[in-house]
């Protein structure tokens, strides 16, 4: 059930004496990972995102300091997903419902003596739904922290691997999503159906852009037949195992800053 977590840091194995009995409950990290159920190409399996999320949080689990509280929380799989669902079998949540379902997470969390909640979100279609929850949840409890994270926003070495183009617009099932999916889930890679596919080029001279600080809104159909937003042709595991532990490397280094970071007041 822990899958890729380590057993000693799955929130849901401990009993309800055990989280009674926690000292020190205050600082003690909570994640909860959130994924997505949505398509990935031709290549790869719907679970892509959250399979992501939890095999770098388990891997950044098994290098924490013991002497650091932390536990994970099962993977929320289900997330907004609507830019995908013109491809079959991408699940989507309401963003109403994904934020209702964070904020009753996070007050079961602050109920149980909790003060610290990560979100740690692994879609990108979706990171507006976290923000808005932390808010109202410390809005709600003023002692509560709550971190609404991106997998991906921690220090890392991905884009040194990646070809100029793939950086700026491999988005989605490209060349590091494709790769990390072969170091922790071969067996459903399918690499002979890899497909490269590029969104259609906006002028040289536009200020707007398919995600950065001035975009527009747009569902997958419009940038991409094949439902790949990039290149995972060239993708391989030497490069996922690498991106994997740089990426988890970043959420030891995240994770413990959490753990120290007091409240901000005047």
């Amino acid at each position: 059930m822990h899958s890729f977590i380590p057993p000693e840091r799955f929130f849901p194995y401990l009993s309800w004496t055990d989280i009674q009995a926690m000292p020190n409950k205050e600082n003690v990290v909570i994640i909860q990972p959130v994924g997505a159920i949505e398509q990935h190409g031709p290549h790869l399996p719907l679970i892509v995102d959250a399979a992501i999320g939890v095999a770098v949080l388990g891997k950044a689990m098994e290098k924490l300091d013991s002497k650091i509280p932390a536990y994970a929380l099962p993977t929320l799989y289900y997330g907004k997903s609507n830019e995908h669902w013109h491809f079959p079998g991408t699940i989507t949540l309401s963003a109403h419902t994904l934020l209702t379902t964070l904020i009753e997470i996070g007050e079961s969390i602050y109920r149980a003596g909790f003060r610290k909640l990560v979100l740690m979100n692994s879609h990108g279609g979706q990171p507006q739904v976290m923000e808005i929850a932390a808010r109202d949840l410390h809005v709600k409890f003023d002692d509560f922290l709550v971190f609404p994270l991106f997998t991906w926003r921690v220090p890392h070495i991905t884009w040194e691997l990646l070809s100029p183009q793939e950086k700026q617009l491999g988005i989605h099932a490209g060349d590091a999503e494709t790769s990390i999916m072969l170091a922790i889930l071969p067996q459903q890679v399918k690499m002979e159906k890899a497909v490269a596919e590029y969104p259609p080029p906006q002028p040289e001279d536009s200020l707007l852009s398919v995600e950065g600080k001035l975009s527009f809104a747009w569902v997958t159909r419009d940038l991409s037949r094949s439902g790949v937003v990039g290149d995972p042709t060239t993708a391989t595991k030497e490069k996922g195992d690498r991106i994997l532990e740089s990426v988890s490397d970043g959420w030891v280094q995240l994770i413990e800053e959490i753990y120290r970071f007091q409240q901000l007041r005047p």
